[in-house]
């Protein structure tokens, strides 16, 4: 449950609203938060359950339930089965990216996250786009109403001031009871308690050239943190 703020032309600093201690603004997830690792090595081990320790009391574990029957047949889909829109409303059968790596990352427009995650995704893609990568960015305004515009605002948005050549796609909802079928997909096979969730703006999903979810990044992980792994999945 998140309890929103009225829209600002100011962004929003992200330590205001992702405070796992003594959270201070209205606009804060009343849910504890979860220190968890990431590295591709790890992922495996999500099938089989695994521990997070809460920082709010470090003695406390949550275990989280092996993979369920419906969990598996989920596991079974890939990426590639969904169509989504795109910023212009038109159809986008995602097995058009059958056979690259994809990194599927939640994006706002007004967010104290904005201008490093935007600028570290254009360079990114730059890069590795001859390679086979391909960055998916789901405009989202479910947190703090930091993605108030209209899809064609959102669209010159980040295609003029940040020069975002990546696909960029029809605004969505990412948790709730009208979470959009590919974030339904794409949380499910993130494996364990924290599959329910998106915390925040700029969570990221990377997707190998088979279109499986190999790790999941909370939003305070920079893209460029992400780099090698990316390297990893073009090479394989």
């Amino acid at each position: 449950m998140v309890s929103m703020t009225t829209p600002s032309s100011s962004y929003t600093p992200f330590s205001t609203v992702f405070n796992t201690s003594r959270p201070n603004s209205s606009a804060t997830f009343l849910v504890p938060s979860f220190k968890f690792s990431t590295g591709i090595s790890n992922f495996a081990n999500l099938s089989n359950g695994f521990s997070l320790k809460s920082p709010i009391n470090p003695g406390f574990l949550f275990k989280s339930r092996p993979f369920t029957v419906q969990a598996r047949a989920a596991a079974e889909k890939t990426v590639h089965d969904f169509t989504v829109k795109d910023i212009d409303g038109k159809d986008v059968a995602l097995n058009k990216f059958k056979g690259k790596v994809m990194l599927i990352v939640n994006v706002a427009s007004r967010c104290g996250l904005t201008s490093s995650n935007y600028s570290e995704l254009s360079h990114l893609y730059e890069k590795y786009k001859s390679q086979g990568f391909e960055i998916l960015a789901f405009p989202c305004n479910q947190f703090g109403f930091q993605e108030p515009g209209s899809n064609s605002e959102i669209k010159q948005f980040a295609c003029t001031r940040f020069k975002a050549e990546f696909p960029i796609f029809d605004k969505v909802d990412v948790n709730g009871p009208s979470t959009a079928p590919i974030y339904e997909f794409l949380k499910s096979n993130a494996g364990g308690f924290l599959g329910g969730l998106i915390k925040w703006n700029f969570e990221k999903f990377l997707i190998d050239k088979k279109g499986k979810v190999v790790e999941r990044y909370p939003p305070t992980t920079s893209p460029f943190q992400i780099e090698k792994d990316i390297q990893k999945l073009l090479a394989a």
